[in-house]
Order: structure tokens, then sequence, then C-alpha cells
């Protein structure tokens, strides 16, 4: 039974291909085409440019008031620096001295006319140069024995 199934698939299937089983369908080789010449064709017309009008301007919208500037408010006043008490002693004035005479090409009598300045006056001018109207007459008039001032 088992031959006459297999020979009854077999008839099957060759009779669906028309060709034996497992081989490749034939190829049909044709040469190519020539090719088919095409008729003469005229050249496009230029294109036709639509005039189109312009925009129309834009519509400006009222613009805003202008914003109201508030004045700055009034600068506070300085805080005050505290009183310094007048230097009592030679301690006292050597700080100062140190810092008024920080930048003298000659420190050591810088220091030793500022002390001496410092002890008479009671008062050494701030910052390193200057500013000897902040001590009064004392210390601006205050002279050596040849005529020139003393305090730095």
């Amino acid at each position: 039974m088992a031959p006459l199934l297999f020979f009854a698939f077999f008839l099957l299937i060759a009779s669906t291909n028309g060709a034996a089983p497992g081989a490749f369908p034939p190829v049909n080789v044709s040469s190519p085409t020539p090719p088919v010449p095409m008729p003469p064709t005229t050249p496009y017309p230029p294109p036709i440019r639509l005039i189109t009008p312009p925009p129309p301007p834009p519509v400006k919208l009222p613009s805003p008031p202008p914003a109201v500037k508030l004045p700055p408010p009034p600068p506070s006043p300085p805080l005050p620096t505290p009183p310094v008490s007048p230097p009592k002693t030679t301690a006292d004035c050597i700080p100062l001295c140190s810092v008024r005479c920080k930048l003298h090409s000659r420190k050591n009598v810088c220091l030793r006319a500022c002390t001496t300045c410092c002890l008479r006056c009671k008062c050494v001018p701030p910052g390193q140069y200057g500013n000897r109207e902040k001590c009064g007459k004392c210390y601006a008039n205050m002279a050596t024995r040849g005529g020139r001032l003393k305090c730095p």
C-alpha cells in the first residue's frame, strides 16, 4: 500500500508543475528590446510669473504709556564711626603710627617723628599720607629746628 500511495503523490506533483520534482522552472532568455525612439519635444514656454501686490504695511498698535519711574530711595546716611579715644601713651601711638608710616622710605625715622607728634598732639591722621588738617594746628604746624614740618 505504501508504494501505491507514494506513486499517486508523485503523479500529483508532476501533473501540477509540469516538471519533475526538484527541477528548476525553465528560464525564458530573450534579447533586450531595442530602444523606442521618442518623438521630438518642443521646449516648454517660460513660466508665467504672477505679480502679487505687496503685503499691506503692518498696523502699528498704539504704544502703552511710559512706565512711571519711581525716584530712587534717598541714600541712607553713613554710619558714624565710633570716636577713637586719643592716644595717651607711646603704646597707644605705635599701632597708629605704624599704619601711617607703612609705605615710607625711611620707616624708622617716620615712626620716631610720628610717635613724638602723637604724644604731643594726641592724634594721628588717618591714611598713609596727607590729611594733616584732621588733627588740627598742633599736628599740621609742628616743625623741626630747621623749619621743616615734623609730623609725617
